[in-house]
């Protein structure tokens, strides 16, 4: 019989567990992440699909996904009723505002 997750985990190294933990907890905050942008803006998974012209069970998966295309995620949001704006800070150089990052031109 193959080992149990919790059996590889416990034979690893903790400072190695304890890395996976962290990103295993950073991965379920972003795989949440737009489940509670959807709920704070309250809308059902359903309002979200009518407004993307999908299905209900497109919302569920786009929702789940730890790797979205930009174009995805600013539908979502702006299905939601918000706006996506990308910040981005170099070193040196200070924050910038990316705009027009994940439209659609027709």
């Amino acid at each position: 019989m193959p080992p149990t997750h919790e059996e590889m985990m416990a034979k690893l190294p903790k400072a190695r567990r304890a890395r996976i933990e962290a990103r295993s907890e950073a991965l379920h905050r972003e795989v949440e992440g737009l489940k509670a942008l959807r709920l704070l803006a309250d809308r059902s998974q359903e309002q979200i699909a009518q407004a993307l012209g999908v299905k209900q069970p497109s919302v569920l998966k786009i929702e789940r996904q730890t790797d979205l295309y930009l174009s995805t995620l600013r539908r979502f949001v702006e299905a939601a009723g918000g706006t996506l704006e990308l910040r981005v800070e170099l070193p040196g150089k200070g924050v910038m505002h990316l705009t027009g990052v994940g439209e659609i031109t027709p």
